[in-house]
C-alpha cells in the first residue's frame, strides 16, 4: 500500500530579482502577473492538489504573508492541510525540518513533496508520473530531488550531475550538484547529457529527512526540534517561536542533507518547467512579436529587438533598444540588459540599506479586502485610494498618531465608529478621530470605494492596533488596514 503524499509548498521567499513588481510585503508567489489568472502560489497549490494519493497541501509561509495566504486559497476553493508561519525565513532546510516533525504527528510513515511556489509547470500527466516513480525510490529511503532536462546552457540554474541507474526504477543516483556555473562550464554541462538543471523539488519520507538532517546538520536539526516542542497551535495554523527559530543557521535542503547523504537519487522530469526567479525568465514565456519583442501594458516599442517592457501603470516608449528589460511600477521604473537581470537583488540590497519604502511596500497594495493604491504624500498628510470588495471588511483598529478622512466615491459601505454603525454612500464623508477604533465594511454587491486621507505627526504603517481582524491576523506592523 502506497503512503500518503503531503505536498508541502514552500511559499516563503521575496523574489527580489523580480523588484521592482516584487517587494518584502507582497513578493513573487503572491503577485497576479499578467501572464498567469492565478497567482503563482495559487498554481502550486492547485497542482499539488490534483496529485493521486496526496493530503491537502501544507503551506510554509512567513507570518507577514498569512493574510495572503489565506485569502489566495479561498479564492481558488482549494483546502489546505495547515498553515506554518515562519517569523522569518531560514531558507527551506529548516522550514522541511519543521514540517516534517509536525506531518510525523498525523502518519510517522508518510511521505513528503516540496514543492517551491514560484514554479510554472505545463504538462501535469508527466508531472504526476514522476511523483509516481519518485515514490518507489523514497520507499527504499531515498531522498529523491527532481531533474529538469535543459534546453540550454543555462546559468541562472544550479545543475544535478546523475550517475549509475537505480535497479529497475527511473531513478538514478545523483554524483554531484553544482551551483549555478558559468557560461563555458554549463555549455560542457548542457552537450554532456548527464546534467540536469536543479528543480528545488524534493519527494522524500519525512522521517529520513529527519535523519539526514540530523546526521549532517545537527545544528538545524536541533533548533528545529526545539522550535516544534514550543509551537503555537490555533486550528489550522501553526506558528514557529521567533526566540528559538531566529537562531537557526540559513540554509536550504541541497546544501544542507543533499549534496552531502549518500541516499540522494535523481528523477529526470520533462513537464515544460519554469523556475520564474527572474526577468528574463518570465520573458520566456512569450508570446513575443515579429522583432523578438514581449511587451505589456500600455507600450510603444519603435526600432526595438529582443526586450521585454511592462508598464503598469503608465505609457512606456521605448527606442532603439535591444536586449532590454524594462519594468515600470507607479513608484518604480527598471532599466536592465537581459544578461544582467540576477543582479536586480543588488538593487533591493542597496535600497534596504537605504532603509527605502521602494524595498518593502509598493504604491498599490492588494490586501484580503481589496487593495489600496498611495496617491500622495507630503508634510503632515498622506492620501489613499481604497478598494473594498463585496463582502469584505478591514479590521477593527486605532491609529495613536493620525487621524482619517473619508469620502466615498463609488458604491456604498459601513463605517463602524466607536460603538456606532453608519451606512454611508457616493460623495458622502466620516471623520475618524485620532485614537478611536473604527472599521470599515461593505456588505453589498458592488466595490466600495473611498478616497482616505491621513493627517498626522506620524504617518507610519506599524500605526495601528488591530482589535479584530476576520482574516486572522493580528495588530502589529506587518500589514496596513
Amino acid at each position: 500500500m502506497n503512503s500518503m503524499i503531503l505536498p508541502v509548498v514552500i511559499a516563503g521567499g521575496v523574489g527580489s530579482r523580480l523588484w521592482p513588481l516584487s517587494r518584502k510585503m507582497l513578493p513573487k508567489q503572491f503577485i497576479h502577473f499578467p501572464q498567469f489568472e492565478e497567482s503563482l502560489f495559487q498554481k502550486t497549490v492547485q497542482r499539488a492538489d490534483g496529485i493521486p494519493n496526496a493530503l491537502p497541501p501544507l503551506i510554509v509561509c512567513n507570518k507577514s504573508h498569512q493574510s495572503w495566504a489565506v485569502a489566495q486559497l479561498k479564492s481558488i476553493e482549494v483546502s489546505e492541510g495547515g498553515i506554518l508561519l515562519e517569523p522569518e525565513g531560514r531558507n527551506t532546510a529548516p522550514a522541511a525540518a519543521v514540517a516534517a516533525l509536525l506531518a510525523k504527528e498525523t502518519d510517522p510513515n508518510i511521505v513528503m513533496l516540496i514543492l517551491p511556489a514560484d514554479h510554472a509547470i505545463k504538462e501535469m500527466s508527466n508531472f504526476q508520473l514522476a511523483i509516481q516513480k519518485a515514490e518507489k525510490l523514497a520507499s527504499q529511503g531515498y531522498l529523491v530531488t527532481f531533474g529538469i532536462e535543459p534546453e540550454s546552457p543555462e546559468t541562472g540554474y544550479g545543475y544535478i550531475e546523475k550517475g549509475n541507474a537505480i535497479d529497475a526504477t527511473a531513478g538514478f543516483e545523483v554524483l554531484n550538484f553544482t551551483e549555478k556555473p558559468n557560461k563555458s562550464i554549463a555549455e560542457s554541462y548542457f552537450r554532456d547529457g548527464h546534467f540536469f538543471w536543479n528543480s528545488g523539488m524534493f519527494l522524500f519520507s519525512a522521517q529520513s529527512y529527519l535523519n539526514e538532517l540530523e546526521l549532517y546538520a545537527p545544528d538545524i536539526f536541533e533548533a528545529c526540534t526545539h522550535s516544534f516542542k514550543e509551537l503555537k497551535r490555533a486550528n489550522n495554523l501553526f506558528e514557529i517561536p521567533k526566540l528559538i527559530f531566529g537562531k537557526c543557521r540559513k540554509d536550504s535542503i541541497d546544501y544542507a542533507v543533499m549534496e552531502k547523504t549518500s541516499r540522494a537519487a535523481i528523477i529526470p522530469l520533462d513537464v515544460d518547467w519554469n523556475d520564474l526567479g527572474s526577468w528574463d525568465s518570465l520573458a520566456q514565456l512569450g508570446p513575443e512579436d515579429e522583432h523578438g519583442n514581449i511587451t505589456i501594458g500600455d507600450v510603444q516599442a519603435v526600432s526595438a529587438r529582443n526586450s521585454y517592457i511592462q508598464s503598469n501603470n503608465r505609457f512606456v516608449a521605448a527606442v532603439g533598444v535591444q536586449d532590454m528589460v524594462i519594468v515600470e511600477t507607479s513608484d518604480a521604473v527598471l532599466v536592465a540588459k537581459k544578461d544582467s537581470v540576477q543582479d536586480v537583488r543588488k538593487v533591493v540590497e542597496e535600497l534596504e540599506s537605504a532603509d527605502r519604502e521602494e524595498a518593502v511596500t509598493p504604491l498599490k497594495v492588494e490586501r484580503p479586502w481589496g487593495f489600496y493604491d498611495s496617491l500622495a504624500r507630503g508634510n503632515g498628510y498622506q492620501i489613499k485610494q481604497i478598494v473594498v470588495r463585496p463582502g469584505e471588511a478591514l479590521s477593527l483598529q486605532l491609529h495613536h498618531h493620525r487621524a482619517e478622512h473619508w469620502v466615498v466615491i463609488a458604491g456604498k459601505g459601513i463605517v463602524t465608529r466607536d460603538d456606532e454603525d453608519m451606512t454611508f454612500s457616493k460623495n458622502e464623508s466620516i471623520h475618524i478621530p485620532q485614537g478611536v477604533p473604527h472599521r470599515l465594511s461593505n456588505p453589498f454587491s458592488d466595490n466600495l470605494e473611498i478616497i482616505e486621507v491621513q493627517i498626522g505627526e506620524y504617518l507610519g504603517e506599524d500605526d495601528i492596533v488591530r482589535l479584530e481582524d476576520k482574516y486572522g491576523r493580528q495588530g502589529g506592523p506587518d500589514e496596513v488596514k
